[in-house]
């Protein structure tokens, strides 16, 4: 490959850009031990009577007593309130009903 002159323009471009983009995000992970400064905070979460139909998605009452962890659930992911694999899996008919949220 010759080197042209016009390399080293868009070579230099990138490097701009790139230096740009880094300081104006914090990039998470890098000290994942740490919290990064500025980084946003979730201080309240308020599950409305909308999360709670969404995570019994399938389950019928009397709701089992294994259920009470949602009440100590927070505004992190968990799979369960996620659909999951479809048929025959979908014991909870997640995908039966995705068209109907």
């Amino acid at each position: 490959m010759t080197f042209r002159p016009w390399h080293l323009s868009i070579a230099s471009l990138l490097a701009a850009l790139s230096l740009n983009a880094t300081a104006a995000y914090p990039i998470a992970g890098v000290r994942p031990w740490e919290r990064p400064a500025g980084a946003p905070v979730i201080t309240e979460f308020k599950k409305g009577p909308e999360w709670y139909q969404r995570a019994l998605t399938g389950i019928s009452k009397p709701y089992p007593g294994s259920l009470r962890f949602l009440e100590d659930e927070g505004a992190w992911y968990t799979p369960f309130n996620h659909p999951g694999m479809p048929a025959p899996y979908d014991i909870r008919g997640w995908h039966k009903h995705a068209g109907k949220r």
